[in-house]
């Protein structure tokens, strides 16, 4: 250990006094907001106290500035007609050109008079349509705060009426709705659950297979999200793949404790037609911290392995094309003679063996059809798949096995998604658009859990419990339109519609947002939308034992779940750099799966965990409901520093066939984080910082269902006490998080950045679940992840 830790301080300082200053080139794209039509003749400058630097777009809306001095830099973009926007806290670094996409509104403001109204920050969104609930992220971010494993998914969970599941997972959970509820898009076309170790039906895992390093500026919606996304009941990842740098050739090397080794390359196919290309590749460092004594959470060493790209093809006479994707890979083995009880995944009279697959690749074009409208096509073909197979001990000294579970599952999915943009005039802009899915499951499943013994050997059979090969095809049409009704006021009206083709179920959703400047510090919204999701595969095309013995279709009459959202907000500049937020909202859900026999069973509670529930014979006649307030203080990264503290106080209940209402799987009660960081500059020109960030997150125990430990001994698996359901509740959940970094610009064509996480400070002992053990016939409780130390170390040249 002290090795490694000699070897990083060497590599970090060697190079730490660079001659002179150190400089680095800012360049990318004006574009207008609503047209994407690229602006002629703007100007772009940095703004510094000592020098002034400027340049203007060329015939594309690009533009080149040279020489920004290294560090948080600030820039302002003009162009005659339009809103004056500040583009405030780039990073700038040495090791790599920095590339930016500005789109600018058209003001209302005649064309001889231009006043600075707008300020690019994180409070709005990369897409235009999307209103209320909703902002941007962006990489600086996602490797900023503390806690955060590189995870866009753990990023989020610091923003109000957010939280992950547990430690170890990053199931999103949001205003108290289940995982399943989210829609994860990549590139503009809905993709599946995007995370290493990944199973059926779940929208979460342990490490996420998105490499933050590629990904651009992306929007995380909570509520009443805009029309042009559907399928999805509580929030939406709208995320992209940014471009590689189309005139000079840069690398990346970065090793991290959960986002693994990774090398990274990027640069022009084409110079001619700024077509450019990058790729990156990641192995896991798990097998390393094994060897150094780290503690991962479970005894099993987790290897995984990804490769994610983009090539843009630049523009031609045909539109502009590029290709993106990614390819990941995951296993580990749980065995028995490594495994406690308390391990958090496995169990100690196991060998376990799991297997994870995911593929995504899609084709993206867009054309301009004029100067004031595009279109834009993306055709795509995804697949998940995991394999898992238990063998159980038949004795404590693990000698004699039998094979206890194997289950095979894939799934595929071809897409297209397209929709015209046409901006009619600076008030008026609409999007009429479609999507069109087909969903493939091929599953097959056998156990012998809770089966007969007709062959008396003393070991329940083997019998097959589920065995799908089956399609379906989802289409999905939408328009949504926004209107300036004055500089102060916009309203957004859409619809967005649903058909599934095996049960011809269809549903119509109405969308409607609006918000409204009541001063120039204040503002409020409101916000509607009717939301609907089809179910999960594997619920929809679960397989029910009849009296045969043959396998039987049950759920694949199943509707849509349904819900009505309902929001509205407020939000204050308090200065400059500080920002207050409060949102309200109240969600009713209906037209749930649940069990037609009297059950506490409902969908709503399904999604956070590596198996999804296996339960025919379903109707829609269950409901739910979740509200809250949320209160969010924030202070802008500024002056060397800034602060996040949220708040979410909310309540989530459902109803099953029972008729009685309960507590959701996910109903906290409250959420807090404050989260708050400082930079300290040194070096020649203060070019190199010393960073410091910590996080605070207390949240309310999670309500569950007791075990039935007689039931449970009797039938040697874990029985839950269903009419006691979500009645009991976990201790609350308290964690704090301290980073300690250095970010050093070396020289003009070099850069280092190294962190140290120290995730779980404090080592609390967070309940993870209390779980019946047939070793010892007894229920344990088993903790989430003790003190975890995360390690990042970066360079770019």
């Amino acid at each position: 250990m002290k090795k490694t830790i000699f070897l990083f301080a060497f590599i970090f300082f060697t190079f730490v006094n660079g001659i002179g200053q150190t400089t680095q080139v800012v360049k990318g794209q004006i574009l207008d907001i609503d047209s994407e039509l690229p602006l002629i003749g703007a100007t772009i400058q940095f703004l510094s106290e000592n020098e002034t630097i400027g340049s203007a777009s060329d015939i594309d809306g690009k533009f080149i500035l040279t020489g920004i001095p290294v560090g948080r830099q600030n820039f302002v973009v003009s162009y005659l007609g339009y809103e004056d926007q500040v583009v405030s806290n780039v990073l700038v670094g040495s090791g790599k050109e920095i590339i930016l996409e500005i789109k600018m509104r058209e003001s209302f403001e005649t064309l001889d008079e231009v006043v600075i109204s707008s300020k690019k920050d994180k409070t709005e969104t990369i897409n235009e349509m999307a209103a209320i609930s909703a902002r941007t992220f962006s990489l600086e971010e996602v490797t900023r705060y503390s806690g955060g494993r590189n995870d866009v998914s753990r990023l989020v969970s610091n923003y109000a009426g957010v939280s992950t599941a547990d430690d170890s997972r990053n199931d999103i959970v949001i205003r108290g709705n289940s995982p399943t509820g989210v829609l994860w898009r990549l590139e503009g076309i809905p993709i599946p659950n995007p995370n290493h170790f990944a199973t059926l039906g779940t929208t979460g895992g342990p490490v996420s297979a998105l490499n933050t390093n590629l990904l651009k500026n992306s929007d995380f919606m909570t509520s009443a999200f805009t029309a042009e996304y559907g399928n999805a009941l509580s929030g939406v990842f709208d995320l992209g793949f940014r471009k590689g740098n189309t005139d000079k050739y840069e690398g990346t090397f970065q090793i991290g404790a959960f986002s693994g080794i990774e090398a990274m390359v990027e640069g022009p196919i084409n110079r001619s037609n700024n077509s450019s290309f990058v790729v990156s590749f990641r192995n896991s460092f798990a097998q390393f911290a094994d060897e150094l004594g780290i503690d991962i959470g479970t005894n099993a060493t987790p290897i995984y392995r990804d490769l994610s790209f983009k090539a843009d093809f630049g523009k031609s006479k045909m539109g502009h094309f590029s290709l993106f994707g990614i390819l990941a890979q995951s296993d580990i083995d749980f065995l028995a003679s490594e495994t406690d009880m308390n391990d958090i995944f496995a169990n100690s009279d196991e060998d376990s063996f799991a297997e994870s697959k995911l593929g995504i690749v899609g084709i993206k074009h867009n054309y301009l059809l004029n100067d004031n409208s595009y279109i834009r096509t993306v055709i795509s073909s995804t697949l998940s798949g995991n394999d898992f197979n238990s063998d159980r001990y038949l004795n404590e000294e693990l000698s004699d096995k039998v094979s206890f579970v194997e289950v095979s599952d894939e799934t595929t999915t071809q897409s297209i998604s397209s929709f015209i943009n046409t901006k009619h005039n600076k008030k008026f802009t609409s999007r009429f658009g479609f999507n069109v899915e087909r969903k493939q499951l091929k599953s097959v499943a056998k156990d012998r859990d809770g089966r007969p013994d007709f062959d008396m050997d003393g070991i329940p059979d083997f019998g097959t419990f589920r065995d799908i090969d089956e399609d379906l095809y989802l289409f999905e049409g939408y328009f949504n339109n926004k209107y300036r009704i004055s500089e102060k006021s916009t309203i957004h009206v859409g619809m967005h519609g649903l058909v599934l083709s095996t049960n011809q179920r269809a549903n119509l959703e109405p969308r409607l947002a609006f918000t409204h400047q009541l001063k120039e510090d204040k503002s409020i919204n409101f916000g509607y939308g009717f939301h609907s999701q089809m179910q999960s595969l594997p619920v929809f095309f679960y397989l029910n034992e009849n009296m045969d013995g043959e396998l039987e279709a049950l759920n694949k009459d199943l509707g849509f779940t349904k819900a009505h959202h309902f929001v509205s907000g407020y939000e204050q500049r308090l200065s400059k750099d500080w920002r207050f937020k409060a949102e309200t909202y109240f969600q009713y859900l209906f037209d749930v799966p649940v069990d037609r026999g009297s059950s506490t069973f409902s969908v709503l509670n399904a999604g956070a965990d590596f198996v999804f529930p296996d339960v025919g014979q379903l109707e829609n006649k269950g409901t739910g409901k979740n509200y809250g307030l949320e209160l969010t203080l924030e202070k802008f990264f500024s002056k060397g520093y800034y602060g996040l503290l949220t708040t979410s106080v909310f309540d989530s209940k459902y109803t099953a066939s029972d008729g009685v209402e309960r507590n959701t799987a996910f109903n906290n009660r409250y959420v807090m984080n404050l989260l708050a960081g400082k930079e300290f500059k040194f070096g020649r020109d203060g070019k190199n910082a010393w960073t410091v960030d910590f996080k605070v997150t207390t949240a309310g125990g999670r309500y569950y269902t007791p075990v039935d430990l007689e039931k449970s001994e009797m039938y040697q698996t874990q029985v839950l006490q269903e009419d006691l359901a979500f009645t009991e509740r976990y201790d609350p959940y308290f964690r704090v998080d301290l980073k300690l970094g250095v970010r050093l610009n070396n020289s003009s064509k070099f850069s280092q950045q190294f962190f140290i996480d120290f995730q779980n400070l404090t080592n609390r002992e967070n309940i993870f679940v209390n779980r019946y053990n047939r070793e010892t016939n007894s229920v344990n409780r088993v903790n989430q992840s003790g003190f975890l130390p995360d390690l990042l170390y970066r360079i770019q040249f």
